[in-house]
């Protein structure tokens, strides 16, 4: 009788999902499971964002008083401070031994050579004359092996030397940091609209002078030089301030920011294929947008992309 009564035992339901391909398809056992990995469909839009980037005032330009060919500038960095007037200093050395020590020194060596054609000269004299020109050239050599270090640094700190000494008064030089992945959306002669700690409310423009040729190393982030008026002198070198770029884009194809796995180097998103299934996807990205990112290739029209749950999709994919 209690044989009878025995109801016979279920299988378990599997819910372990199909990966196959290498990787590249996932099927989940049921549609509930694959509905958790939320979706959206591609297409193209027009897509705009604010990039707000933190900076400081790197360096002031004010006019010399004692009328000076070069203005005056004011680093808020003491150590490049002490980069740009060295570097000034080889400068001038450097047109001293190139337009007066070394044609004098040619000169002498010439009337020597002459002296020496019609016997009013020793080997000696030739001899020396020869050093002095010599040790001329190497001072050149050594002047401008000197300025390398010194340019290397001001540019490293987002600085252009050439532009320094080229500099007009009233003008205050902003470096602000962009992440790495929105190198793209800044361009020089771009306008962004800035705001200083010490003046509340108060709106300034500033002009995208130059950007950063490294990237840093442990933050990838990339310095960024902005130009900004300061003909009343309010601004000081060290103010914090905030610079805003606006972006926009035209209408293209765009996916949300948290759709896209990177992958030793490569971009990916799955692909739903079905109402269980996942197709993993290389794609072509352009540059970020706000939380959107634009797609130069890989992906058709009207196809649905996975939004949500990506982590999961990925760990399944890769094995990780």
């Amino acid at each position: 009788m209690s044989c009878r009564d025995k109801t016979p035992a279920q299988a378990p339901k599997n819910n372990v999902p199909l990966v196959a391909g290498n990787g590249r398809e996932i099927t989940f056992p049921d549609t509930a499971i694959a509905a958790m990995f939320r979706t959206e469909r591609l297409e193209n839009s027009g897509i705009n964002a604010r990039l707000s980037a933190p900076g400081k005032i790197a360096a002031t330009v004010l006019s010399s008083g004692s009328g000076a060919a070069q203005p005056i500038v004011l680093f808020e960095n003491p150590d490049l401070a002490g980069n740009y007037t060295q570097l000034i200093q080889h400068q001038t050395n450097i047109s001293q031994i190139q337009h007066i020590n070394i044609r004098q020194r040619q000169i002498e060596l010439d009337r020597i050579k002459d002296l020496q054609a019609h016997g009013a000269a020793t080997g000696q004299d030739l001899l020396n004359a020869q050093t002095a020109l010599s040790m001329e050239q190497s001072a050149l050599a050594n002047e401008k092996a000197s300025i390398i270090e010194h340019e290397t640094k001001l540019k490293a700190a987002g600085f252009n030397p050439e532009a320094l000494r080229k500099a007009g008064a009233g003008t205050a030089y902003l470096i602000c940091d962009i992440p790495e992945n929105q190198a793209g959306a800044v361009s020089t002669g771009q306008t962004c609209s800035i705001s200083f700690t010490p003046f509340p409310g108060e709106q300034f423009s500033g002009t995208v002078d130059a950007i950063a040729d490294v990237v840093d190393n442990v933050s990838r982030m990339l310095k960024v030089r902005l130009l900004v008026s300061n003909a009343t002198n309010k601004l000081r070198a060290g103010m914090f301030a905030q610079a805003v770029f606006g972006i926009s884009e035209g209408n293209i194809p765009s996916i949300s920011k948290n759709a896209l796995v990177t992958v030793q180097g490569k971009s990916y998103v799955f692909v739903k294929k079905g109402p269980c299934t996942f197709e993993r996807r290389e794609i072509q990205t352009g540059q970020q947008v706000g939380d959107r990112i634009v797609v130069l290739g890989g992906l058709g029209s009207d196809e649905d992309i996975a939004s949500e749950g990506v982590i999961q999709l990925k760990g399944l994919s890769f094995g990780y």
